[in-house]
């Protein structure tokens, strides 16, 4: 499984601790960048992870939904 995908990850999550230490102008452009890597970064993923978050997210928003209704 090429790991591949982890190099935009990286990125982002290293965007985004700037993002969280800074208040300017900068760190907005930072936070629009992470999240645009992080969403960059799933699409490239291997199918394995991707079906396991879907899994995991599936499972926990049904977990939410039965919680506050």
């Amino acid at each position: 499984m090429p790991l591949l995908f982890l190099i935009p990850l990286f990125t982002g999550v290293v965007t985004g601790y700037f993002w969280n230490k800074r208040n300017d102008e900068v760190a907005y452009i930072a936070g629009v960048f992470t999240a645009v890597t992080l969403v960059l970064s799933l699409m490239v993923a291997p199918w394995q992870i991707q079906l396991g978050l879907l899994v995991f997210v599936l499972f926990f928003s049904n977990q939410l939904l039965r919680k506050f209704y």
